[in-house]
């Protein structure tokens, strides 16, 4: 039986890369391959893929996202993330996403392909490493709200151009950054920004 492999991840050149180690593989057939998240989804519905390998870090739409949309729009398309980013907070991300396996980029080839397999044969698959820090570290403490504040706060936004990019007050800006400054244990916004980011939870 082949595997139909849609690759999603922004780097051109890693992109290709992927491509050729996969298709070296017997049973394996690379039948979509894009550079945006947001890409995704149409690709999967046009191709019919078995397996979505997905990137988490892309524009349009990140990788976690683009899993929980095709968990919903192409159910039988099955989802391995794989990623240069091994935090336990994106791991739990994924988990809720729906996600089959977690794979992180600097593993060797033969632990993508049997990862592969594996979430073919129903299984679930993560790095033993990853699984344990993300249980060591525990959920994040930050509301939906507050996420997509700091998100947006990442560019070096305004309190104001918070408000107006997510339809808030300028004053409820304020209350999910102090929130979150005060959940993260941070001295201000960036150091909050910053240890959210370290810890997956963005």
């Amino acid at each position: 039986m082949t595997v139909r492999l849609l690759l999603a991840d922004d780097q051109e050149l890693v992109r290709s890369a992927l491509c050729a180690l996969l298709e070296l593989e017997e049973d394996f057939e690379v039948v979509a391959s894009v550079g945006r998240g947001d890409e995704v989804v149409d690709a999967a519905r046009s191709h019919q893929p078995d397996v979505a390998l997905l990137d988490i870090e892309m524009p349009g739409l990140d990788g976690l996202a683009a899993a929980a949309v095709l968990k919903v729009q192409v159910p039988a398309c099955r989802v391995v993330v794989l990623t240069t980013f091994g935090r336990a907070g994106y791991l739990r991300r994924a988990m809720e996403a729906g996600v089959a396996g977690f794979v992180v980029k600097d593993a060797p080839s033969e632990v993508l392909a049997s990862a592969i397999r594996r979430v073919m044969r129903g299984e679930r698959v993560v790095d033993p490493a990853l699984a344990a820090s993300t249980l060591a570290a525990g959920e994040s403490p930050l509301t939906a709200r507050e996420r997509d504040v700091l998100t947006v706060a990442r560019s070096g936004a305004t309190v104001a151009e918070i408000a107006t990019k997510l339809y808030l007050s300028e004053g409820t800006v304020r209350n999910y950054l102090s929130a979150a400054i005060a959940k993260t244990s941070a001295r201000n916004r960036l150091d909050a920004l910053r240890t959210a980011d370290e810890r997956g939870w963005l």
